[in-house]
């Protein structure tokens, strides 16, 4: 694939993803089809209480990733949601973070979803292509990410690569458009990308009168920075 045609598939899984967003809103709960295979193959015990978000350390990584899942989960979410000049990705707004606290905190049940997940994808990169999936070329990477979306990649019992990809898109979704307090959306990347203003201390009249696009940057989220 030449790079003219990366920089045309990225642009297309971008407007695709962002247009789906736009259509149906953020998904706040895990896809149907990896709660069925929670439910039927492994139904893990939830966490009692678990606390609706998880305090990162000092660098915001390793609330629950390793080093190296950390990487595969952020080269992932970048296929998913590439960036560009001018137009933010999953590495802008910082998703992986997001998808971290998550796992740490409001997602404790799918700690052992992720961790079979990803040493499933670790083999089947090893296997297919010599190398784990975040040492790949982006369109090694695309190819290993169509075969998880159509249920081809070999090596995967539970969860199954079509469960497995679409809660990790699902999560980076989350991470690219919730609101910033839950560790994504970093400087409101994911709202710009889509032209949401988040809360305004006021709208105006001519504001809710206007047929244009509401551009004004001063935006504040749940934690309204001070």
């Amino acid at each position: 694939m030449s790079q003219h045609d990366d920089g045309r598939h990225d642009e297309a899984r971008r407007a695709f993803l962002v247009g789906a967003l736009a259509g149906a809103g953020a998904a706040a709960t895990l896809t149907t089809d990896a709660q069925a295979q929670i439910q039927a193959l492994q139904a893990p015990q939830r966490v009692p209480d678990a606390p609706p978000r998880a305090q990162s350390n000092g660098d915001e990584r390793g609330a629950f990733f390793n080093p190296d899942d950390a990487a595969t989960v952020a080269a992932f979410a970048e296929r998913l949601m590439p960036g560009a000049p001018g137009k933010p990705g999953a590495g802008d707004a910082d998703a992986l973070n997001y998808i971290d606290l998550a796992l740490a905190g409001a997602y404790a049940d799918l700690q052992d979803f992720y961790r079979r997940g990803l040493a499933q994808l670790d083999a089947y990169c090893r296997t297919q292509q010599g190398k784990p999936f975040a040492r790949l070329t982006g369109a090694q990477q695309d190819e290993v990410i169509t075969a998880l979306e159509q249920g081809k990649a070999g090596g995967f019992s539970w969860p199954s690569p079509q469960a497995f990809f679409n809660t990790l898109r699902t999560h980076t979704m989350e991470g690219m458009f919730a609101d910033p307090v839950y560790g994504g959306n970093k400087d409101f990347a994911g709202w710009r990308l889509v032209g949401f203003p988040g809360a305004q201390p006021v709208f105006t009249k001519a504001d809710m009168e206007s047929r244009a696009a509401f551009s004004r940057v001063a935006m504040t989220g749940l934690k309204a920075r001070a």
